[in-house]
């Protein structure tokens, strides 16, 4: 009988953890922004797909497991990723307006497939970690966690699959979209997208660490 309580609250917490984090992970940031592009030039997109989803898996289970106390006790952790993620995110924004006014930047392939599989992996791990909304969403996470007790790691299997689910749908249904971006102007109409999306993210992030 215990076995069995036990199974349906494990089931219960995952499926809390699927809503929950489709809910924290279904938003247009920065980290979609960058997979949406990749995604539409078909370049790395499983490889990209695969570190974003393994950075989130070792940091919901870390944050279950405790990680969000840890930030509690060192605030100015907090303060170093959110500067370090407007300086990171002006960067990324003011590639993609270059990308924009240049013009093309989209279908201009890296001959150097090592050094270019080797700085999307990069930039991959840069939304991931150096980024102030996945740390919110890792505490987040982390404290919604202690309400499910002994079934709180079914809680955050539930939110890995959710993560896992959300970078397939962004990642490889993104290249359905690869027809109509055959047209340089559409490249520039998604580069100076993704620069005013991320200019906005930098400073709102700016004007939060000021205030």
């Amino acid at each position: 009988m215990f076995s069995v309580i036990s199974a349906q609250a494990a089931g219960s917490a995952w499926l809390s953890g699927a809503g929950i984090g489709i809910g924290l992970f279904a938003i247009v940031g920065a980290q979609s922004a960058f997979i949406l592009r990749q995604g539409i030039m078909r370049q790395h997109v499983i490889p990209i797909i695969a570190t974003c989803f393994a950075i989130d898996a070792v940091f919901i289970m870390a944050s279950v497991a405790g990680l969000r106390q840890l930030t509690a006790q060192l605030p100015w952790l907090t303060t170093v990723l959110l500067w370090g993620g407007v300086a990171f995110l002006t960067w990324y924004a003011a590639q993609s307006a270059r990308r924009a006014v240049a013009g093309g930047g989209g279908m201009k392939l890296d001959d150097n497939g090592e050094q270019s599989l080797r700085a999307a992996l990069m930039a991959a791990a840069g939304f991931s970690i150096i980024n102030p909304h996945f740390w919110l969403d890792m505490m987040v996470i982390g404290s919604i966690a202690d309400n499910f007790g002994e079934s709180r790691m079914a809680f955050a299997i539930g939110v890995v699959t959710a993560s896992g689910v959300w970078l397939t749908v962004q990642g490889l249904g993104a290249r359905m979209l690869a027809p109509l971006f055959t047209k340089p102007s559409t490249w520039r109409i998604l580069d100076g997208t993704i620069a005013v999306i991320l200019s906005v993210l930098a400073l709102t992030l700016a004007i939060r660490g000021v205030n």
